[in-house]
């Protein structure tokens, strides 16, 4: 099913009003006055209609203003709902002790008894648990509780068991038994999907964004897989680039409109339940009588009208059959080594280094080895050359200045060889049987490992890190019909050697779905876009 977000910055909500000019709707901190003015309800449902949205993704506000009559009027047009929260996130009120706002039950039984709730969004979990004083100021209060004092295995556990019982009340509140309701946990940082998946929450990764695709899908798609949950995925148009197209803020969007066409055709290839675009602001313009698309709004069209149908899917995300596997406990660590799990007395344990060192040999050098995202050391955000501009004089119809080149600091291509990610107690039926396994992260569980072991003796090669391993396995060697590595290096020559025959070229990231494989080559002309082949295997 494909869905929109609704507008932060171009219009008001259709059905809060002015109301929503009052609060902040942005991550950027400040207060934005809607950019078109106020369009109805009627006219906004139409505008969903006209781009083909099976459902409208609407975050709440926080004092529910205008949420009973948008779940009539949603209803009424055929559309689905999904409630997300991040408009409470950003102004409260916030659940006691936390920096983190639930809907109120009303609101969801509400939206279940229209018959249209599709699912309950969390808006960047993972971001607000390690990064606790994003919005709320007056305290540092992680999302899900406090971590102070524990190691990564003592922390997660915790979290694990306090979102289980947010996911069950939710449950509740909607009136459906276990794993009945979608808790998405939309993120933007590759860390705790798995966390969050064993816990009830479907993982929903981000797109573009400031994302390393490869890892970034993987990483969700083996946590949806490893605890059977759903995969959902945003296209979120927000990122650090800037261009000459239709431009509502500094970064929004930061990523060209062959970048979007090509990232909205990579996600809807991988099989997920539910795929939709954040945000509506940047796919039309109001004029005060009627909805005009844009440039990035054209994509959409097309991606709607033209490549889905003519591309209807023989296979899910839960197809997926890996020839490499990643295996790693979570250390909830980017890159920057700070605040694991939203502990600010701690730093990420230097092992989980040997997870980027990891990415970093899967892609063949094309992910850096010091991080699993953008926001690193080493990477630029020309947006913020946008900063200067004084806000009255948004939107840019044309973005940077006539002539001036667009900014590719954002890639959506990296080498991946048919990779998915599994936590440290993944167990053989999930496992398979992939050619080559690479095991990192600072913990292991003695049936994994023992698992692992048997894979190579089978066949596999296993690369391991070499305090994931036991005294008797401790020495690199042929084990059986395979090979087991052990190093202190993940992406050192003994482990680069080995993997070599197993990887594809550095210009080749494959994921493969049943017996198709998708073939993603860096884009001709815009290097920001992908090239994609889909061959019978």
């Amino acid at each position: 099913m494909l869905g929109i977000q609704g507008p932060v910055v171009a219009w008001q909500d259709p059905w809060a009003g002015a109301a929503s000019d009052a609060i902040m709707r942005t991550g950027t901190g400040v207060l934005l006055d809607s950019q078109d003015g106020s369009a109805s309800p009627e006219l906004f449902l139409r505008l969903l209609d006209d781009l083909g949205a099976d459902f409208y993704l609407h975050h709440v506000m926080p004092d529910l203003h205008g949420q009973s009559q948008m779940i009539k009027d949603v209803a009424a047009a055929g559309l689905q709902v999904v409630l997300g929260n991040e408009y409470g996130n950003i102004n409260g009120p916030y659940t006691d002790g936390t920096n983190r706002y639930d809907l109120p039950d009303r609101a969801v039984a509400e939206a279940t008894e229209a018959g249209m709730l599709a699912g309950v969004l969390y808006d960047e979990p993972e971001h607000l648990q390690m990064n606790a004083g994003q919005y709320r100021q007056d305290a540092f209060l992680p999302h899900f509780g406090s971590t102070e004092g524990r190691d990564s295995a003592a922390a997660e556990r915790p979290l694990v068991k306090i979102i289980s019982e947010q996911v069950r009340k939710l449950e509740d509140a909607a009136g459906v038994g276990p794993g009945r309701l979608p808790v998405l946990a939309e993120q933007v940082f590759p860390v705790m999907f798995h966390t969050f998946a064993r816990a009830g929450m479907t993982p929903c990764p981000k797109v573009m964004k400031e994302s390393f695709q490869p890892l970034q899908l993987a990483t969700a798609l083996g946590a949806a897989l490893q605890y059977g949950r759903q995969l959902w995925i945003c296209a979120d148009l927000w990122g650090p680039d800037i261009g000459p197209w239709f431009t509502r803020a500094p970064g929004f969007p930061g990523h060209s409109p062959a970048e979007y066409a090509a990232a909205l055709r990579m996600a809807y290839l991988f099989g997920p339940t539910h795929l939709f675009t954040e945000n509506v602001d940047v796919l039309a313009r109001y004029d005060g009588n009627r909805f005009h698309r844009t440039e990035f709004g054209e994509v959409w069209a097309e991606f709607v009208r033209d490549f889905v149908p003519a591309h209807p899917l023989e296979w899910t995300f839960r197809d997926a059959r890996p020839s490499s596997v990643l295996i790693h406990a979570e250390d909830s660590d980017f890159g920057r080594g700070v605040r694991p799990f939203g502990d600010r007395q701690r730093t990420a344990d230097e092992r989980s280094a040997s997870i980027f060192q990891a990415w970093h040999l899967l892609s063949r050098g094309t992910i850096p080895r010091h991080g699993s995202c953008l926001h690193i050391e080493g990477f630029a955000s020309p947006r913020k050359q946008l900063n200067q501009v004084p806000r009255p004089d948004f939107p840019l119809p044309s973005g940077v200045p006539q002539g001036d080149p667009a900014t590719t600091v954002h890639p959506l291509f990296h080498a991946s060889t048919n990779t998915v990610v599994y936590d440290e107690t993944v167990g053989l039926d999930r496992l398979g049987s992939p050619e080559l396994i690479m095991v990192a992260g600072s913990r292991l569980t003695d049936q994994t490992r023992q698992l692992v072991r048997h894979r190579a003796e089978s066949g596999a090669t296993v690369i391991i890190a070499d305090w994931l391993t036991t005294p008797e396995w401790s020495r690199s060697r042929r084990v059986g019909e395979g090979r087991w590595i052990v190093t202190d290096q993940l992406d050192g020559d003994e482990a680069r050697e080995a993997a070599d025959p197993l990887l594809g070229p550095a210009d080749r990231w494959t994921q493969r779905f049943g017996d198709t494989e998708l073939r993603f080559s860096p884009g001709t002309g815009d290097p920001t876009a992908l090239e994609i082949e889909m061959i019978k295997v």
